[in-house]
């Protein structure tokens, strides 16, 4: 008998274990169990999830719910959670809708407060600037070589006149 890969724990066995049991087959139980690991830290119910975080196994492990955002970005998401209507009907309304679906505490656009100060107090250039909004329109990359030819002449002739 070739053995195609080594037993870890129960799980890899399968419905195996319980069909040699209820069969009565001694030789294949002992067989099973044989090639189990002896090691009690390959056991099923030592294994954790290998691909989540510390943060996520303990929130599996104590069957927390995901954790509260704190802040909302309107610029992103345009529907964000607004339980105010509901705080003027009842306080306890309101807890239990912030329970079920909570409210970030900070709701904002995609730029932070201090940047928002600073941008209050700067011109409309200098606020699409920050936000890149502006975009530099040159118009003589849109016109054709040609064009552009007369137009540089134009502006030599005018130049010349001007400091002769």
């Amino acid at each position: 008998m070739q053995i195609e890969s080594t037993l870890v724990n129960e799980l890899q066995i399968g419905s195996r274990l319980n069909g040699a049991v209820e069969h009565n087959r001694r030789g294949e139980f002992g067989l099973l169990l044989a090639m189990l690991s002896a090691d009690a830290r390959d056991m099923a119910q030592f294994q954790l999830d290998v691909d989540l975080n510390v943060e996520q196994k303990l929130r599996k492990q104590f069957s927390l719910p995901p954790a509260e955002r704190l802040i909302d970005d309107v610029s992103s998401d345009i529907f964000v959670t607004d339980n105010a209507p509901l705080f003027q009907q009842g306080a306890r309304q309101f807890q239990l809708q912030q329970a079920l679906t909570p409210e970030a505490l900070v709701i904002r656009g995609s730029q932070s407060d201090a940047m928002v100060e600073v941008l209050s107090n700067c011109d409309e250039l200098t606020k699409r600037k920050a936000i890149n909004l502006y975009q530099q329109h040159d118009v003589i990359e849109d016109m054709h070589f040609i064009d552009q030819l007369a137009t540089q002449r134009k502006i030599s002739q005018t130049m010349a006149l001007q400091y002769a």
